[in-house]
């Protein structure tokens, strides 16, 4: 993942705000506030990252497309994002696999050189 993440430029990544909150919460709970800082900083602060958000619309639709897939409400949530936004899904999360949005790994990319 970290070679991954050292190729690809900022402004080819997105992140949705249910991501960002999952690792905030993660952080905070284990008491590495300083982590979370410093996670803001450089990934909303100082990069071009962007960030996503869903509309109620969409959240709907998430809901929608969890019993389509059988999917958990997060991957949902970063399905509808993909879906909405076009853009690719990089993630370790095979239950991608069962959508019609398939999901490559890093290291897809990072071998074929489209990084």
């Amino acid at each position: 993942m970290r070679r991954f993440l050292e190729s690809v430029d900022a402004d080819q990544l997105s992140m949705t705000e249910f991501a960002l909150n999952s690792i905030g919460l993660i952080t905070t709970r284990l008491r590495k506030q300083d982590v979370f800082e410093a996670f803001v900083s450089d990934i909303l602060e100082n990069s071009a990252v962007r960030r996503i958000c869903l509309s109620a619309f969409d959240l709907r639709r998430a809901l929608s497309i969890m019993n389509r897939y059988h999917l958990d409400f997060d991957d949902a949530y970063q399905y509808v994002a993909a879906e909405r936004n076009g853009l690719m899904l990089v993630s370790f999360d095979a239950d991608f696999d069962k959508t019609d949005i398939k999901r490559k790994v890093p290291a897809d990319l990072l071998d074929s050189g489209l990084i």
